[in-house]
């Protein structure tokens, strides 16, 4: 079997909810799984902002060649401001980050968000990373479940 040269693999990932495209076959490197960030329960009067994790596992089984993996900014315009919306259509503003400082935010490279990579990966071996998320303090918004849909593309 020949495998791709490069290639594309997108998955969503959303806060509680979790949804996987079937990998191409033959290719090069694949979403293994991904772990939704929940952020539990947010109050307003909260001085600190709520802090949560996810994850992206990923293999690579024949790629040479740099890949990188993006997050779109959901519902958002932009990456530098994410948020999920809740009752009414009242929005949470939030973010995502390839940092435990989250300072870094995990877009697509452009307009001052970074992407995973570009980096040639090690191949043969489940690859987990970390997603950090954090809403921050101070929002007043009302009581209901909030959420967004991020889609997460490999590309190699």
């Amino acid at each position: 079997m020949k495998l791709p040269a490069s290639g594309r693999v997108v998955a969503a990932l959303a806060a509680g909810i979790c949804g996987l495209l079937p990998a191409s076959a033959g290719a090069a490197c694949q979403i293994r799984g991904l772990v939704g960030l929940n952020f539990v329960n947010y109050l307003s009067t909260s001085a600190l902002p709520l802090d949560t994790q996810g994850s992206i596992a990923f293999r690579c089984d024949a790629q040479l060649t740099p890949m990188t993996i993006d997050l779109s900014p959901g519902g958002a315009t932009s990456a530098l401001s994410r948020r999920m919306v809740g009752p009414s259509s009242a929005t949470l503003n939030y973010n995502l980050y390839l940092d435990v400082t989250r300072l870094v935010i995990w877009g697509n490279g452009l307009s001052g968000t970074s992407h995973y990579g570009p980096l040639i990966p090690l191949l043969g071996s489940d690859v987990t990373l970390p997603v950090y998320g954090r809403i921050p303090a101070g929002q007043t918004v009302p009581a209901g479940s909030y959420s967004d849909t991020i889609v997460v593309t490999l590309t190699f």
